[in-house]
């Protein structure tokens, strides 16, 4: 008979119970980010239907909108020129009341050294290609959590990743989450960032070319139609069932677009 208990990770309290909305740090507004954005905003007018405080999202990007982002991304001919942080965080306020704030600038430390105005947040969410920027915001996160938080403090690392036909999704935690004691369940308290489990991984696909696209035919040889739409879901779903659920049995998912496969992972 088998008796191993199914290891689950619970949510943080302060997420479950919070009397504020909760902050969100969204880096990327490109294929996958301006995507996500629209799914937090469906899970900010559910939550607060249920009686949730909701969600205060900061979009960060200091991209511009150009003819190559049309179609694939969630930008019309008329914002050609604008930036894309400004642009969809403008159009999520008027659509929902929100008061949700745009960073037109990248998410990193300054030539100083010191963290970005505004960076403390309960979850971060990154939607970037670049290697490099995800071991410098992993970085961040890591000196953030070294702090003393009484609000905003940092709970959640969730990160898309995405090649042409598949992609993934990965949710990790800044430092250990305070877990219940459970009788059923093997409780979880870390999740280890993917830079720490999959480190090699991404420095040997960082030989790849990232460079941007000219136009909308070059970015679909780079990343197919709908694969940053299925990858927004997937990792929405998994912050959904945080808030919904108050725990997690799979902190992961990839997926192969050509095949339609899905695999969620722990």
């Amino acid at each position: 008979m088998n008796t191993d208990k199914i290891k689950v990770h619970f949510t943080d309290s302060d997420l479950i119970n919070a009397t504020n909305p909760v902050t969100i740090n969204l880096v990327g507004a490109g294929g996958t980010g301006s995507k996500v954005l629209t799914a937090l905003l469906e899970m900010n007018h559910s939550l607060t239907s249920l009686g949730h405080a909701g969600l205060h999202v900061r979009l960060w990007d200091d991209d511009i909108v150009t003819d190559a982002n049309l179609g694939r991304q969630r930008f019309a001919a008329c914002e050609t020129g604008l930036y894309k942080s400004v642009t969809l965080i403008n159009r999520a306020n008027r659509c929902e009341g929100t008061n949700w704030k745009a960073e037109n600038r990248k998410f990193e430390r300054d030539n100083l050294g010191r963290m970005p105005e505004h960076a403390g947040a309960s979850i971060f969410i990154t939607c970037v290609d670049s290697v490099k920027t995800r071991f410098e915001i992993a970085d961040i996160l890591k000196r953030l959590n070294s702090g003393r938080y009484y609000t905003n403090r940092p709970s959640y690392w969730l990160d898309f990743g995405n090649s042409q036909y598949t992609g993934q999704v990965i949710l990790s935690t800044i430092g250990n989450i305070r877990q219940p004691n459970s009788q059923k369940y093997e409780t979880v308290a870390n999740l280890p960032f993917v830079t720490e489990e999959f480190g090699d991984l991404l420095k040997r696909a960082e030989q790849q070319d990232d460079t941007p696209s000219c136009s909308l035919a070059e970015a679909l040889e780079k990343q197919d139609l709908y694969i940053n739409g299925s990858l927004a879901q997937m990792g929405c779903s998994l912050l959904w069932n945080l808030f919904r659920k108050g725990l997690i049995q799979y902190r992961a998912f990839s997926t192969i677009l050509e095949s339609s496969v899905l695999n969620p992972f722990r």
